[in-house]
């Protein structure tokens, strides 16, 4: 391999058009891998607890258990490496700015090959993410399953026979209140100890039930303001999710048009080193051929 013949340039031509090929092999593996690269688990389970918490602590609890697994871990590793791959990238195109000659053109090299590795963070940072989000509706999709599942087992006269029990059971305990409320309020007894502590207990009963009703885990979860099912609420976790799918889908698409731009930097680059071998040469006219008048030097003393 010979380099360029300019006085002031070291860079042999052969080496830019080798990064151009090679640039254009990663842009090849770089579609046929980024879909099924292998990355770290995650794998929740549709668990009889998941099922039972309230609603509005659900989304946490799954949260949570992503938080503690190897894909967690492995995306906040890329995430970090992608954010100083950046700030690498934007400290050599200020680089470049400023630089002059051979200086600038290594400069422009080492710039593609910075994006290159970019990129393949960034296919490492989607695919894990697609991960994560697929794997919350299918474990939505379960959960949901399994509700419905019980939900069908439940007749309207099953259902129609606990709704009584349970307003039955609310009167009977209203009426009981009020028994004992009227006992301890009459004359013979208003002023007893009993009466006074039986007072007592009440209200601070009446306040413990208004707090597990105010309480946030016991809220029923909501959709623009309206109060939802578990089933619903689930539904509409799932329609998040795909709809996050569809972003990382873009994405996805973009990282796709960012890889052919940097093969085509890389071979504008080796074409240009290799027109600026073949001027500073002096011996080609500007078709490619050899210059008759650039050559009589040759056969003239």
């Amino acid at each position: 391999m010979q380099p360029i013949s300019s006085s002031n340039r070291t860079i042999p031509s052969g080496l830019m058009a080798g990064i151009a090929f090679g640039i254009c092999l990663f842009l090849v593996f770089f579609f046929a891998t980024s879909s099924w690269a292998s990355t770290p688990s995650w794998q929740p389970s549709a668990s009889e607890r998941l099922v039972k918490l309230p609603s509005n602590y659900l989304k946490k609890a799954i949260d949570r258990d992503f938080a503690e697994s190897d894909l967690a871990s492995a995306l906040t590793d890329v995430n970090s490496r992608v954010q100083l791959k950046g700030q690498t990238l934007g400290d050599l195109q200020a680089a470049i700015d400023k630089a002059e000659g051979d200086v600038k053109i290594e400069l422009r090299h080492q710039f593609l090959a910075e994006k290159q590795e970019f990129i393949k963070l960034m296919g490492e940072q989607q695919d894990m993410r697609r991960k994560q989000v697929e794997t919350k509706i299918k474990l939505y999709e379960r959960l949901l399953a399994k509700l419905e599942r019980r939900g069908a087992g439940m007749t309207p006269t099953k259902a129609k026979l606990l709704d009584n029990q349970k307003a039955a059971r609310e009167r009977f305990e209203g009426t009981a209140s009020g028994v004992d409320m009227a006992i301890f309020g009459s004359a013979a007894v208003s002023e007893s100890r009993y009466s006074r502590e039986y007072a007592k207990n009440m209200t601070a009963i009446e306040a413990l039930v208004a707090a597990i009703k105010e309480h946030p885990m016991t809220a029923e979860p909501e959709i623009n303001g309206q109060p939802v099912s578990k089933q619903d609420y689930l539904r509409q976790l799932i329609a998040e999710n795909q709809a996050r799918v569809a972003i990382v889908e873009q994405e996805e698409n973009i990282l796709g048009y960012m890889a052919k731009i940097v093969a085509l930097d890389a071979m504008a680059l080796s074409e240009e080193v290799a027109a600026e071998d073949i001027e500073d040469s002096g011996v080609t006219g500007e078709d490619g051929e050899v210059s008759l008048s650039a050559a009589v030097d040759f056969f003239v003393p």
